[in-house]
């Protein structure tokens, strides 16, 4: 081959590598992109959880601001399904089984996930939440926490209301050791507490707040510090994979905190509707017990509760070793999407 043809071949070669970056770099509504372009090739689902303790998922599932979001920048092919999570412990479960792509929990459940080898970043600070009480039955003796040495206690492992009991029992001079721990899922705790099958019950809300109102339950023991916060955690895979698809979620999640905070009301209403509750419960949970009027970014006051909780996680024999907690914990956070979405 002489000069001439091979720079005549040279440049055919750059001509068609150029016309196939071009091509590649546009997205289905013919605007530039690489990086939208290729997640609305590879992506058609998007899989989030919904949960009665998170308010943001329930205003967005109810809306329809999520999909609507997608379909204003261009991610047309991407479908929202949406999966119910129970409790702390489902959502990390279906994170762990890849069943689900975004998972609503309690701070302290995402530390422990992580810590034990889960994939996930928290990305958005959903709420502060009261949604941990100790509670007893209506006409029940007890009336603290040391009344329940020896008892039968209700919690749902791996969830805020098992980690606000051992912190109770531990800020009263017992352990975990000195009650027997019944692990029953949030609902059925509350059956088991209103039955006399348990003589007491870590609640959760709404299924707390229901118990109270309806069926006169009484809390022995409250106390706000020991709620870990609401975390929107996501897996890493999928943020290493799709980040603005990340970044439509939580810009969505702010959406939906900002209407709460303006229609409170309204927010009751749906809570009252999926939960199949009373609105006087749902009005208990979502406007005295949550607080979403707080920065969405995770960072310190995240940090400050986790780090007084990680040497239980440790003594209780959760976690391998003290170190797994305090790398889990430098690796939690994603905090750049919820920074943005707030910015903007």
């Amino acid at each position: 081959m002489n000069r001439r043809t091979f720079a005549a071949a040279l440049t055919s070669s750059l001509l068609l590598l150029t016309t196939a970056a071009c091509a590649e770099g546009e997205d289905s509504s013919g605007q530039s992109g690489a990086g939208a372009g290729a997640a609305a090739k590879d992506t058609t689902e998007l899989r989030l959880d919904w949960a009665y303790y998170n308010p943001q998922s329930l205003a967005l599932r109810d809306k329809g601001w999520l999909e609507d979001a997608l379909k204003d920048q261009g991610f047309d092919n991407v479908k929202v399904t949406w999966t119910q999570s129970l409790g702390s412990n489902k959502a990390n479960e279906n994170l762990r089984a890849d069943a689900i792509d975004f998972g609503s929990t309690a701070g302290t459940p995402a530390l422990l996930a992580r810590a034990n080898g889960t994939p996930l970043r928290t990305v958005d600070v959903y709420s502060r939440p009261e949604w941990s009480s100790l509670v007893v039955a209506k006409g029940s003796k007890l009336d603290s926490v040391e009344d329940l040495e020896g008892k039968k206690v209700a919690a749902t492992k791996g969830t805020d209301p098992y980690f606000f009991l051992l912190q109770a029992l531990k800020a009263h001079g017992l352990t975990a050791k000195d009650v027997t721990v019944v692990n029953l899922q949030h609902g059925d705790g509350r059956t088991a507490l209103e039955r006399g099958d348990v003589d007491a019950w870590a609640g959760l809300d709404p299924y707390l707040s229901q118990s109270q109102i309806d069926n006169g339950s009484k809390l022995i023991y409250r106390n706000l510090d020991f709620n870990s916060y609401g975390f929107l955690n996501v897996s890493e895979k999928f943020l290493d994979a799709h980040p603005e698809l990340v970044q439509i979620v939580v810009d969505s999640y702010e959406k939906a905190r900002g209407w709460i905070e303006k229609n409170p009301d309204a927010a009751v209403k749906i809570l009252a509707d999926s939960a199949k509750i009373e609105p006087a419960v749902a009005a208990q949970q979502l406007t005295e017990r949550t607080h979403i009027d707080i920065s969405p970014v995770p960072g310190a006051a995240q940090t400050e509760v986790l780090e007084r909780i990680a040497p239980l996680l440790v003594s209780e024999n959760l976690v391998a070793d003290a170190k797994d907690v305090d790398d889990a914990l430098k690796t939690l956070y994603a905090p750049e999407f919820a920074r943005k979405a707030t910015a903007s």
